[in-house]
């Protein structure tokens, strides 16, 4: 090689640290902007721990939103309001029925959660081993069947428009995804509720799934229930009144 071609690749080498560190740089800016200030990795980043801390955060905000519901409700009617004065005792009405109102009394609790990592099973589908959306599905409808007042799961509280759906190994509740354990309670007469657990056919089916692969299923009956008033949007998008 001569003295101009080694010349000529020893001037290629400061351009071409010039594009890789500023490739460097643009990444590294992309991946700031992309976190937020945050740790695009944080932590402690199982799953599991990350939903958990969602689902608490949630909930706080959904606490305060009942506050300011409660707040709202508080706030009197002038007098001379008649018109409003009626539809506020038409709402007070349907308060208990629309799940707008906190309900408490005796009640049932059920415990569903997934079966340990240390059942393996050789040729068996792993999706028999967790619990799904119509596993709570078929426990909610079985305790409406039975007269329950209220139900709730994993503390909150389910109303017509309320939508329980399966994404990945978690259930989604209203938008909000939530990790086994899953806590299924209900307001009513304990006699009623028991019966139509035990008569139901899904409840029974999954009962008998909890024997063969140790599933978890607890049920207990208590003394007091409270199932708290809801507090998400009850407004309807995609459905309009007929008649």
């Amino acid at each position: 090689m001569g003295k101009g071609t080694r010349a000529r690749v020893r001037s290629r080498w400061p351009f071409a640290a010039l594009v890789v560190c500023a490739a460097a740089g643009y990444i590294f800016v992309a991946s700031g902007v992309s976190a937020g200030g945050s740790d695009l990795r944080p932590a402690g980043g199982e799953v599991s721990s990350l939903i958990k801390d969602r689902s608490v955060r949630i909930t706080d905000q959904r606490e305060i939103a009942r506050e300011l519901r409660r707040q709202i409700d508080s706030l009197s009617i002038t007098d001379g309001d008649k018109g409003s004065k009626d539809r506020q005792e038409r709402i007070d009405e349907l308060k208990d029925t629309t799940g707008l109102s906190e309900v408490t009394g005796p009640g049932v609790r059920v415990t569903l959660t997934d079966a340990p990592r240390s059942v393996d099973i050789p040729g068996l589908d792993p999706n028999i081993l967790v619990v799904h959306q119509q596993d709570l599905q078929g426990f909610v409808n079985a305790m409406w069947a039975g007269g329950a007042e209220a139900v709730t799961v994993q503390g909150q509280r389910l109303i017509s428009t309320t939508g329980l759906k399966c994404v990945g190994n978690t259930v989604v509740l209203d938008g909000v995804p939530y990790a086994p354990p899953y806590v299924i309670e209900a307001v009513g007469e304990v006699t009623a509720l028991n019966y139509s657990l035990s008569t139901s056919h899904s409840v029974n089916t999954y009962a008998d799934y909890a024997k063969r692969y140790d599933l978890g299923l607890e049920s207990e009956t208590l003394d007091r229930v409270t199932a708290a008033a809801y507090s998400g949007t009850v407004g309807l998008k995609f459905a309009t009144a007929t008649g």
